[in-house]
């Protein structure tokens, strides 16, 4: 992992040198409280004790003022060139540093838009903000939300490797899955077998263990991140599952749907068809919309129209999200322009992001049809990281 954070902190160089940054400081202490969640990608795993101050510049230079005692364990990882190592204070020390670069620019991790670009608390503001004080660095400040994100979205050839493999371990449990699932399983049975194979094959859930996977079984589920249940699965039911896994670091994050024929069914009921031929067509509207320049507005549009074209009402949540290292990954966001997605929707997808794509609809009676693709961009568009569900996945005597 140590050369992925390697080439994390040139990409963060060189990200630097476009936006017109001098420098980034990253202001950390008894980080096994409460870490910045940039540290992955700018440090690694571990923690730093005492007041830390992480610095990048455009011109290259990597300099890491922390405490005499983990001096020495940072100097080992090899990222950072200049280590400098304190007692009493980091004050002294950092206030000669930045004396001796003069950044005209310096970002710091503070944002109203993405949590990712945020780890700098209120307190540890006031410290750092008192440390400059009498200074011209005090001026100097801008948030460093813009590096975070493209540092984050930017996903090196490692990392889309690392995500790919997520999404073949997640295919791998939801085929076992699919196998398992019969009518008269309760939901909470369902999720249970998954985590079971999470253990098996030595992963994680991509997120809270006790809602991953949600499962939602019938037209009274509630869908969200709510923990699965004891409703249990009935024929002529939807089966919904929102699942992913953490491997190597990496998040998949994928949702699939089942139908369970009633008995003399031969295939799902018309609305049901109507449904998935819904989502399936916002999916590919989505990703026709996907490439480089295009804002994640503009990505949310597309597949928003045909849903609502269709006569389903508006799904409230945004059609897609950033993935990596957390199945909500900062950065850009495929959804509207509602208050609480601040400005994150204008941002513009760039070759090398990855999202999800995951618009959804209620089928009255039957369910909650939601699918979610795993997508990169490429200079040529986007591409599925893994097989899509293309049908609805059925089971019931006349599928055996």
């Amino acid at each position: 992992m140590s050369t992925l954070v390697t080439e994390k902190v040139e990409q963060a160089i060189g990200i630097l040198t476009e936006t017109g940054t001098d420098a980034w400081l990253t202001f950390v202490r008894e980080t096994s409280a409460h870490a910045d969640p940039v540290l992955p990608l700018i440090f690694g795993p571990g923690t730093l004790t005492w007041q830390s101050v992480l610095l990048l510049t455009a011109d290259g230079r990597r300099i890491a003022i922390v405490g005499r005692l983990e001096a020495e364990a940072v100097r080992s990882r090899g990222i950072y060139e200049t280590v400098i190592s304190y007692d009493e204070s980091l004050r002294p020390a950092l206030l000669e540093t930045l004396t001796g670069l003069d950044p005209q620019r310096i970002a710091i991790n503070t944002s109203t838009n993405d949590v990712y670009a945020d780890g700098l608390t209120h307190g540890m503001y006031q410290i750092l903000t008192g440390y400059l004080a009498g200074t011209p660095y005090s001026e100097r400040l801008i948030s460093a939300e813009g590096i975070i994100a493209a540092l984050r979205s930017r996903k090196t050839a490692a990392e889309v490797a690392a995500i790919r493999a997520a999404v073949e371990t997640t295919r791998l449990i939801f085929e076992r899955t699919f196998a398992f699932i019969r009518a008269g399983l309760t939901e909470r049975a369902v999720a249970d077998f998954m985590h079971r194979q999470i253990v098996e094959l030595g992963v994680e859930a991509a997120w809270d263990y006790y809602s991953c996977p949600a499962v939602n079984s019938g037209p009274d589920s509630p869908v969200g991140h709510a923990a699965p249940g004891d409703i249990v699965l009935t024929p002529g039911h939807l089966v919904h599952i929102d699942f992913g896994v953490r491997q190597d670091a990496y998040c998949s994050d994928i949702q699939r749907v089942i139908y369970l024929l009633r008995p003399g069914e031969a295939e799902p009921p018309e609305p049901v068809r109507r449904g998935f031929a819904t989502i399936r067509a916002a999916i590919e509207a989505a990703m026709a919309a996907m490439r480089p320049g295009v804002t994640g507005l503009g990505v949310d549009a597309a597949a928003r129209r045909v849903v609502t074209a269709a006569g389903y009402e508006e799904y409230k949540y945004a059609t897609g999200h950033g993935l990596g290292r957390n199945a909500h990954d900062g950065g850009p966001l495929l959804g509207p322009l509602w208050e609480r997605y601040g400005d994150t929707p204008q941002r513009r997808l760039e070759a090398g992001h990855i999202y999800t794509v995951e618009p959804g609809l209620a089928v009255p009676g039957y369910g909650y049809m939601g699918l979610e693709e795993d997508v990169l961009v490429t200079e040529d568009g986007a591409v599925y990281l893994g097989e899509p569900q293309r049908e609805v996945w059925v089971k019931g005597e006349a599928a055996s």
